[in-house]
């Protein structure tokens, strides 16, 4: 089996990366992050992903969904700062990165059949810009450009599924994983019913072939913002008007439809291809999982995460939470309860490191 192309991203110091750039005036981010700093890191092919940055410690990357942005950390990331380096990104196609169109590809397959399939124009899997593997090598070089060779993930929705691949690409680079609120993309496709299909809709609508999709969400980003999150089961309540009216700034930006439709689209193709390759491989996830999801969302209605998640990782654990899909926001306290302890464990590990060093 040939090496993963993200394994194989060069340090920062390469041409492939440029040395973090500072972003000045980013408004409600601003407001939202005191005391954090917003960079801009360019990473493969023109693409350039912004994050805000802020606190001290071991180095920990916060990756958020849809229809949302880094926005979503802004209650739980001052008190992780506390203990950690806190590096929270936009992906590829959302917030202030960059919105390449589909046909833009830095991914190199592991398999002729996935290069083939995700070539074909107009076909579901013609994302390979969006694949998670592309988007995790974003966040291995926005990383390594800040200095980290290694880091704890903390990941929500769309962005623990790019976790994932980042964990599954490049071991030796994540110490640490923790996922909000999924179950493995394939096993959700595969166990996909009329129950589950009604709640994620947009799973299936986002993945239409363009530009139907793309040309209803711009018709009303912020009707699109409201509508998705607001019938989820807690409503808009749990959201900060200023993170909130970031959301819906973000969608009303040029390319943003289309990238949250190549993500999608890139999830019911090329993905399911990297997945399967990996459990054909044998391959798992190494290093310690923490798993955790809402009791009242979709993931805990239609799926059993533990027993989805444990054939593919070595050291498991996690839990529900007393909230529903967006758990940053709707149970920031909960959260920080579980994580704390979960990524502090992290320096036990150095500690066994160091010891194991001559």
């Amino acid at each position: 089996m040939p090496p993963f192309p993200v394994m194989d991203i060069p340090p920062a110091s390469s041409a492939f990366t440029g040395a973090p750039e500072t972003i000045a005036g980013r408004g409600a981010l601003d407001a939202l992050f005191p005391g954090f700093h917003h960079i801009r890191v360019a990473t493969a092919n023109g693409v350039h992903v912004e994050a805000t940055v802020g606190g001290s410690g071991p180095p920990l990357l916060l990756l958020h969904g849809h229809p949302q942005t880094r926005a979503i950390w802004h209650k739980v990331a001052p008190a992780l700062a506390e203990r950690f380096t806190v590096v929270a990104a936009d992906l590829r196609g959302y917030g202030d990165s960059s919105k390449p169109p589909a046909s833009t590809s830095t991914s190199t397959s592991t398999s002729a059949s996935a290069s083939a399939s995700a070539s074909a124009p107009g076909s579901a899997t013609d994302a390979s810009a969006y694949s998670k593997r592309t988007m995790a090598a974003d966040m291995l070089a926005v990383m390594r450009a800040l200095g980290h060779a290694r880091f704890d993930v903390l990941a929500h929705d769309r962005g623990a599924r790019v976790a994932h691949r980042l964990a599954m690409d490049a071991p030796t680079a994540v110490r640490r994983l923790a996922l909000l609120d999924i179950a493995p993309t394939l096993d959700m496709y595969a166990g996909a019913n009329d129950a589950f299909a009604r709640a994620y809709w947009h799973w299936f609508f986002l993945i239409q072939p363009a530009p139907l999709p793309e040309r209803l969400i711009e018709a009303d980003p912020a009707a699109y913002v409201r509508d998705v999150m607001g019938r989820r089961s807690a409503g808009l309540a749990p959201f900060d008007p200023l993170a909130l009216s970031e959301y819906q700034r973000c969608l009303a930006l040029p390319g943003t439809a289309r990238g949250l439709c190549e993500d999608y689209r890139a999830s019911a193709g090329i993905d399911l291809i990297h997945d399967r390759e990996d459990r054909d491989a044998g391959r798992r996830l190494t290093m310690p999982l923490l798993a955790l999801w809402g009791e009242h969302g979709v993931v805990h209605r239609c799926f059993d995460p533990l027993a989805l998640w444990r054939p593919l990782a070595t050291d498991l654990r996690g839990e529900a939470l007393p909230c529903g899909h967006y758990i940053p926001e709707e149970a920031p306290q909960a959260l920080l309860d579980r994580v704390l302890p979960f990524f502090t464990a992290q320096d036990r590990d150095i500690a066994a490191e160091k010891g194991r060093q001559p």
